[in-house]
């Protein structure tokens, strides 16, 4: 299972993201330690800072099915350059990933940007740091 099944599952759950303010919906997918994938996509909510991002919806899909690493990451919006995780989701991200899980970034047209989290968050702060 590599990129396009992980690329594939982004953009099938983009289709349901809630995003009636800003219209820019977003789809994630998270390959765990496991081999399966889990989805998110972006909630908006009319109190603007209450929304989640897909990544983070991700992984809570990931979490809640008993996942505990990342071994890659896949993004895509309708933009015209491939998006990337929020500063936010990139330290989420983190909690469950290394500086060298593969990052996908994507956009609708078919573009992708191939990157790792530790391109994405250098010099990171992550559970290692802590005793």
């Amino acid at each position: 299972m590599g990129d396009d099944a992980l690329l594939a599952a982004a953009l099938a759950v983009r289709q349901n993201a809630h995003a009636p303010y800003s219209g820019f919906a977003v789809g994630a997918a998270l390959r765990d330690e496991q081999g399966r994938i889990h989805v998110g996509c972006n909630v908006e909510n009319a109190a603007y800072p209450q929304g989640l991002c897909a990544e983070a919806v991700a992984l809570g899909a990931l979490v809640a099915a008993g996942g505990r690493r990342i071994t890659a990451v896949a993004v895509v919006a309708d933009a015209p350059a491939p998006v990337t995780p929020c500063g936010g989701c990139r330290q989420k991200l983190r909690e469950f990933a290394s500086d060298a899980t593969p990052v996908l970034c994507a956009n609708t047209a078919g573009t992708t940007m191939p990157t790792t989290l530790g391109a994405l968050l250098p010099h990171s702060f992550g559970p290692d740091h802590l005793p």
